[in-house]
């Protein structure tokens, strides 16, 4: 696979950071399984540095945010957020929504970062509660890794779809 290739199977794991993919093509990478593949793409995150990582983390869009209400959202960030039911708020679990985004953004800079897939609103507004109390470099790396834990999803998603491709199946 060329590298161009990869990168357009591979490019959107990471939120708008297709630069994890490129990173990740040139370690010589060949027929890894989803397991072995998240991690080669997590170890250049974590090569990256704390700049390159705020930069990562920012890409990521507020959950129940305003590109979701413009409907701006990558596919995978719609996809996953209307999975934990969060297209399906009621006007105060909304307004929460922004509450917390708000508050949490102002301490520290960035969106919070939940790997909501599995999970529903209510897990996720009780965690970003009880999150905005975190200290920073707490928050920093925890936003990591749940940005790792979602790129493990993507990565089963595309293993599907290729399976699906591969067979004919539509």
């Amino acid at each position: 696979m060329t590298e161009e290739e990869f990168v357009g199977i591979y490019g959107g794991v990471y939120e708008h950071s297709a630069w994890v993919a490129h990173a990740a093509w040139k370690q010589g990478i060949k027929d890894l399984s989803v397991k072995e593949l998240s991690k080669v793409l997590a170890d250049q995150v974590n090569a990256a540095g704390a700049e390159r990582q705020l930069q990562l983390i920012k890409e990521h869009p507020d959950l129940a945010g305003k590109a979701a209400v413009r409907g701006e959202l990558t596919p995978e960030s719609t996809s996953e957020q209307a999975s934990a039911g969060i297209d399906k708020c009621s006007a105060e679990e909304f307004a929460r929504f922004q509450f917390l985004n708000g508050i949490y953004k102002n301490k520290f800079g960035f969106p919070f970062i939940m790997a909501v897939k599995g999970s529903n609103r209510y897990e996720i507004l009780d965690a970003f509660a009880i999150r905005v109390g975190n200290a920073y470099d707490t928050e920093f790396v925890t936003a990591i890794n749940e940005i790792h834990k979602i790129a493990v999803f993507r990565l089963h998603d595309i293993a599907d779809q290729l399976v699906v491709e591969a067979k004919g199946i539509k």
